[in-house]
Protein backbone atom coordinates (compact mmCIF):
# COMPACT_ATOMS: atom_id res chain seq x y z
CA UNK A 1 0.00 0.00 0.00
CA UNK A 2 1.64 3.28 -0.94
CA UNK A 3 1.65 6.60 1.57
CA UNK A 4 -1.11 8.05 -1.07
CA UNK A 5 -3.53 5.38 -0.57
CA UNK A 6 -2.63 5.22 3.13
CA UNK A 7 -3.54 8.27 3.93
CA UNK A 8 -6.76 8.21 2.25
CA UNK A 9 -7.81 5.37 4.00
CA UNK A 10 -7.20 6.90 7.48
CA UNK A 11 -9.14 10.19 5.87
CA UNK A 12 -12.00 8.19 4.99
CA UNK A 13 -11.93 6.60 8.76
CA UNK A 14 -11.27 9.78 10.25
CA UNK A 15 -14.38 10.92 8.51
CA UNK A 16 -16.76 8.44 9.37
CA UNK A 17 -15.69 8.64 13.03
CA UNK A 18 -16.25 12.40 12.67
CA UNK A 19 -19.61 11.75 11.10
CA UNK A 20 -20.65 9.21 13.33
CA UNK A 21 -19.89 11.27 16.45
CA UNK A 22 -21.09 14.41 15.46
CA UNK A 23 -23.89 13.48 13.58
CA UNK A 24 -25.60 10.12 15.00
CA UNK A 25 -28.74 10.39 13.70
CA UNK A 26 -27.58 10.90 10.00
CA UNK A 27 -26.43 7.89 9.36
CA UNK A 28 -29.83 6.27 10.43
CA UNK A 29 -32.13 3.98 8.75
CA UNK A 30 -34.94 6.18 6.60
CA UNK A 31 -36.30 2.95 4.66
CA UNK A 32 -40.34 3.69 4.46
CA UNK A 33 -39.83 7.60 5.32
CA UNK A 34 -41.03 8.28 1.46
CA UNK A 35 -44.31 6.04 2.00
CA UNK A 36 -45.07 8.30 4.87
CA UNK A 37 -44.54 11.35 3.12
CA UNK A 38 -46.43 9.71 0.07
CA UNK A 39 -49.56 8.93 2.66
CA UNK A 40 -49.47 12.37 4.46
CA UNK A 41 -49.68 13.82 0.71
CA UNK A 42 -52.47 11.99 -0.42
CA UNK A 43 -54.22 12.58 2.77
CA UNK A 44 -54.22 16.51 1.90
CA UNK A 45 -55.13 15.74 -1.27
CA UNK A 46 -58.41 14.13 -0.25
CA UNK A 47 -59.33 16.66 2.15
CA UNK A 48 -58.57 19.58 -0.35
CA UNK A 49 -61.07 17.64 -2.79
CA UNK A 50 -63.45 16.95 -0.41
CA UNK A 51 -63.18 20.76 0.55
CA UNK A 52 -64.00 21.44 -2.94
CA UNK A 53 -66.60 19.23 -3.26
CA UNK A 54 -68.55 19.82 -0.40
CA UNK A 55 -67.94 23.89 -0.87
CA UNK A 56 -69.78 23.55 -4.34
CA UNK A 57 -72.87 21.23 -2.79
CA UNK A 58 -72.77 23.98 -0.28
CA UNK A 59 -72.84 26.92 -3.52
CA UNK A 60 -75.93 24.64 -5.16
CA UNK A 61 -77.86 24.56 -1.77
CA UNK A 62 -77.24 28.48 -1.28
CA UNK A 63 -78.23 29.10 -4.71
CA UNK A 64 -81.23 27.10 -4.66
CA UNK A 65 -81.92 28.78 -1.07
CA UNK A 66 -81.81 32.40 -3.25
CA UNK A 67 -84.41 30.58 -5.41
CA UNK A 68 -86.93 29.99 -3.03
CA UNK A 69 -86.59 32.89 -1.14
CA UNK A 70 -86.80 35.01 -4.18
CA UNK A 71 -89.90 33.11 -5.48
CA UNK A 72 -91.49 33.70 -2.04
CA UNK A 73 -91.14 36.97 -1.93
CA UNK A 74 -92.57 37.36 -5.21
CA UNK A 75 -95.77 35.13 -4.35
CA UNK A 76 -95.89 38.00 -1.29
CA UNK A 77 -95.54 40.61 -3.54
CA UNK A 78 -98.68 40.01 -5.50
CA UNK A 79 -100.77 40.88 -2.61
CA UNK A 80 -102.36 44.23 -3.26
CA UNK A 81 -103.85 46.07 -1.29
CA UNK A 82 -106.57 46.31 -3.62
CA UNK A 83 -108.84 49.04 -2.06
CA UNK A 84 -105.59 51.67 -1.83
CA UNK A 85 -105.24 50.70 -5.71
CA UNK A 86 -108.64 51.56 -6.81
CA UNK A 87 -109.55 54.58 -4.25
CA UNK A 88 -106.04 56.35 -4.81
CA UNK A 89 -104.21 54.35 -7.30
CA UNK A 90 -101.68 53.68 -4.85
CA UNK A 91 -99.94 50.68 -5.02
CA UNK A 92 -98.52 49.24 -1.70
CA UNK A 93 -99.24 45.79 -0.06
CA UNK A 94 -101.50 44.33 2.30
CA UNK A 95 -98.78 43.30 4.56
CA UNK A 96 -100.72 40.63 6.17
CA UNK A 97 -101.68 38.42 2.94
CA UNK A 98 -98.42 39.43 2.09
CA UNK A 99 -96.64 37.53 4.36
CA UNK A 100 -99.07 34.52 4.87
CA UNK A 101 -98.53 34.24 0.99
CA UNK A 102 -94.77 33.98 1.33
CA UNK A 103 -94.93 31.67 4.44
CA UNK A 104 -97.48 29.55 2.26
CA UNK A 105 -94.73 29.28 -0.11
CA UNK A 106 -91.94 28.75 2.32
CA UNK A 107 -94.48 25.95 3.54
CA UNK A 108 -94.83 24.67 0.05
CA UNK A 109 -91.46 24.22 -0.98
CA UNK A 110 -90.60 22.93 2.25
CA UNK A 111 -87.93 25.43 3.31
CA UNK A 112 -87.00 26.90 6.28
CA UNK A 113 -87.15 30.19 7.14
CA UNK A 114 -89.22 33.72 7.74
CA UNK A 115 -91.06 36.26 5.97
CA UNK A 116 -91.90 40.04 7.00
CA UNK A 117 -93.57 42.16 4.97
CA UNK A 118 -94.82 46.11 5.58
CA UNK A 119 -96.70 47.86 3.09
CA UNK A 120 -94.09 48.54 0.67
CA UNK A 121 -91.94 45.65 0.65
CA UNK A 122 -91.52 41.57 1.16
CA UNK A 123 -88.67 40.07 2.89
CA UNK A 124 -87.37 36.29 3.18
CA UNK A 125 -85.00 34.58 4.71
CA UNK A 126 -84.69 31.08 3.82
CA UNK A 127 -82.10 29.03 5.92
CA UNK A 128 -80.36 25.88 5.16
CA UNK A 129 -77.93 23.39 6.27
CA UNK A 130 -76.54 21.10 3.70
CA UNK A 131 -74.78 18.02 4.75
CA UNK A 132 -70.85 17.10 4.10
CA UNK A 133 -69.56 14.36 2.33
CA UNK A 134 -65.84 13.98 2.69
CA UNK A 135 -65.32 16.80 5.44
CA UNK A 136 -67.19 14.78 7.94
CA UNK A 137 -63.99 13.12 8.27
CA UNK A 138 -62.57 15.83 9.96
CA UNK A 139 -65.62 16.76 11.85
CA UNK A 140 -67.62 19.13 9.87
CA UNK A 141 -70.95 17.72 9.65
CA UNK A 142 -72.81 20.80 7.37
CA UNK A 143 -72.55 23.85 6.06
CA UNK A 144 -75.50 26.30 7.48
CA UNK A 145 -76.49 28.83 5.00
CA UNK A 146 -79.00 31.83 4.36
CA UNK A 147 -80.67 33.48 1.74
CA UNK A 148 -82.23 36.85 2.03
CA UNK A 149 -84.43 38.25 -1.07
CA UNK A 150 -87.05 41.10 -0.81
CA UNK A 151 -89.85 42.14 -3.71
CA UNK A 152 -92.11 45.50 -4.24
CA UNK A 153 -95.06 45.52 -5.59
CA UNK A 154 -94.96 46.66 -8.82
CA UNK A 155 -98.70 47.49 -11.41
CA UNK A 156 -98.08 46.73 -15.33
CA UNK A 157 -96.12 45.41 -17.60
Amino acid sequence: MTRQMAAAQAGRVLSAWLTRRLCPGRLREDRGSATAWAIGIVAVVALLAGAVLDGGNAMAARVQALDIAQQAARAGANQLDLGALREHGVVRLNPGAAQAAAAAFLAQSGATGTATATANEVTVTVTRSQPTLVLQAIGVDAISMTATATAVPQTGP
